[in-house]
Order: C-alpha cells, then structure tokens, then sequence
C-alpha cells in the first residue's frame, strides 16, 4: 500500500536528504564536545560556527546574534520571559495577539500570574492584526510586543514591520515568532524591524528538536537556562551538535531556493483549490490568500465534522483538523474563534499545507479522495445555512 499523500507540512516536514547527508558525520566519527580543547572538539565547534552562520545568513543577521534552543517553543519561551524579566523595573504590560501558537499564549498566561498584564488583540475576520489596535492598547509601561509572523492554522501573514516600527518609536522590545514562515517566505529581520525572532527547524526540513533565537545586538534578556558559558552565555547545556549541524544546511538551502520552493508550493496550493471547488462549491477559505503563506489552505466543508472526514481520508491522504499541535481537541480553534468564524463553519475545518515535495499528481488524487469523503460523510441539519 503506498503511503498517504502528506498535506501537513505546517504540522511538520520531512527531513531534506541533503540535511541527512550533513549530520551523518556527526552521529559516528564527530562525536566530540565543541567546548573541549583537545582535537575532538575541533570538527564540533567548527560546525557550530558553521551553522550558526548559515542560520544567520537565512535571516540577514550576524553570527553571534543568534543562540541555538530546543526549538520554537524554547525560543519564544526565552524571547518573552527574558524580556519581562529584565524590564520588569520599566513597566509590566506585554502586548500579544489572540491567535499566536500556544507557545506564546501559554507564556504569557503564565507572565499574568506572576503580575504581568497582558493585552490579547483580536484579528480582523481574516486573521490580520490591525497596527492601529496595537497603538491604541500601548500604555507607558508596555515593555514587549510579541505578534507571530505567520499563522500556523489559516496561514495568514501579519504586517509585522509596522508594529515593530511602532515599537521601536516607542522604547518597546519587538518579537516575533517565524515559525512557520522561515522557509516559504522572505524573512529578513532588519525588514522586520523586530528584536527578537524565533526559529523552528522541524518546520523546514530540518530535525525535530532544534531552533534558534535571534536576539538583536544590544537587547539583553535575562537567562532561562543557568549553567556554563555556552551560546555566549545566553543559553547553557552543552550544544546539540548533531541536530545544529542539521539546522544550518536546512537554512542554507531554504535560503537558497527561497523562491522555487514558494513557486511551488503556491502552484500546489492553488490546484488543490481549484479541484477541491470544482467537485464541491460550497467549500469555504478561512483567511485571505491574498496574504497568506504560499502552502496553506485553511477550509471549511458545510456540516462536515472535520474527525469523521479525516478518519475517511487518513489511509490516503495525511491532513489536519487545526494546528498539529493540538489537533485531539474538540473545541473549536482558538484561532478561528478570534476570527470570528461561525460556530458551524469553525467546526468543519480542515488545514491543507504542501511542502517542496509535493506533486501535481498527489494533489489530483488527494482531490479526488478528499471530495468523494466529503460527499460520503454525514453532514450535519445546520450545513450551508452560512
């Protein structure tokens, strides 16, 4: 039987072939500690200056201004904590927005209880933040902003340079979590503006477990992670040499073929549509493809329950009901009820996401079954009524 047709590439990515190629030394002969002195260390530590460069390159940025972490919940972690920490004798108020991943949510749930305060901004019913909203909710002691690049669910690119332009006139710390744009689109931090970027590279063909944090030159953030000197003292533990080495050839080659790749993945995107609407036009797109992430498709099928179809579908085609992340849940998407989504709608959503592998000929037969699962799934009395 050959394998579903994989749609979920915002939940996460195969790795590339050629970021296998890269780490394979440093699971056998480059076994060494880049912090030990002695010739093991040599190969490890020239790896990590390697890498760190090629992460740098990616996003137009120095070396030394990027430390590795676990990955994007680590990076937002220390971006959002570290900054309240140590600007805490400035102000206590944090802005965010009400559709960021959990990963930023969670931390700022966690800021409130310890006296933050914290201001979620709605989105606009396509998922867009207004700049206009973010300076009228700015109070003196604002100490950060923190709005994601990209939307993991409905895909949804936020005006990130005008809010941090706004933040920067004002004294106020910028974040920015790039999770799921790294890759698909230009990601550049001085066209940005921000200080503070978070880097995910399960997200673009790179291991599960690895990411970074852009920290802007003369930003300081208190530490989460107490221990030796590593990452310039930012971030202690012993380097994951193994998975670093993985995330700077992943970077280079995003950066690379930056273009081609989101050539393809809109070409790819946009078919699945087309067929999708042809054999079922009530389908619904959450969110504005207009600005939107080139690869992701966020629908709604009327008075379809997105597990029962996904059940249908799941020996062919490998798809999501949300965000990956929590796709067991069945509470409507906190995303899409931000939007504000009709109850109905929002619960018979599917998100549909390509990546660089895949085909015409996946996309004509992922069509084909997605279509025929929704015309044979029960659909529910209220389906059509928006």
């Amino acid at each position: 039987m050959p394998p579903p047709v994989y749609l979920d590439y915002n939940g996460t990515t195969p790795l590339d072939s050629r970021v296998i190629a890269a780490m394979m030394p440093y699971l056998s002969v480059e076994f060494g500690n880049p912090s030990s002195a002695h010739w093991y260390g040599i190969k490890p530590k020239q790896a990590l200056i390697k890498a760190r460069g090629q992460v740098a390159d990616l996003i137009g940025c120095r070396p030394d201004e990027i430390i590795f972490t676990s990955g994007g919940t680590e990076s937002n972690n220390h971006a959002i904590k570290g900054i309240a920490l140590s600007r805490r004798d400035r102000g206590n108020h944090i802005i965010t927005s009400r559709i960021e991943h959990p990963a930023v949510l969670e931390v700022c749930r966690s800021l409130e209880n310890s006296g933050f305060q914290i201001t979620r901004i709605s989105p606009d019913r396509y998922g867009r933040i207004d700049v206009d909203e973010i300076e009228r909710v700015i109070r003196p002691e604002t100490i950060l902003i923190t709005i994601m690049h990209a939307n993991n669910e409905v895909g949804t690119i936020q005006p990130v340079f005008e809010i941090a332009r706004l933040a920067r006139k004002k004294g106020i710390a910028m974040h920015s979590d790039a999770a799921q744009s790294i890759g698909k689109i230009p990601v550049r931090v001085d066209d940005l503006g921000v200080d503070l970027l978070s880097i995910a590279g399960h997200k673009f063909y790179a291991p599960k477990g690895i990411g970074a944090l852009y920290i802007r030159s003369g930003v300081s953030l208190s530490r989460l992670i107490h221990g030796a000197g590593q990452e310039g003292g930012k971030r202690a533990g012993t380097e994951n040499v193994l998975e670093i080495v993985g995330l700077g050839e992943a970077a280079a080659i995003a950066s690379r073929d930056l273009e081609e790749n989101a050539r393809q993945m809109r070409s790819m995107r946009d078919l699945l549509l087309s067929c999708l609407r042809r054999r079922l036009p009530e389908i619904r797109v959450n969110g504005n493809l207009e600005c939107c992430l080139p690869n992701t498709l966020h629908v709604s099928f009327p008075g379809v329950e997105p597990g029962p179809l996904l059940e249908r579908i799941g020996l062919d085609v490998a798809a999501s009901p949300g965000a990956a992340c929590h796709s067991d849940s069945a509470s409507i998407s906190h995303v899409l009820a931000a939007m504000r989504i009709p109850p109905d709608l929002a619960r018979c959503s599917v998100r549909f996401s390509t990546g660089r592998m895949t085909t015409k000929e996946d996309i004509l037969k992922a069509s084909e079954i997605i279509a025929d699962a929704v015309m044979q799934t029960p659909h529910a009395p209220s389906a059509g009524r928006h």
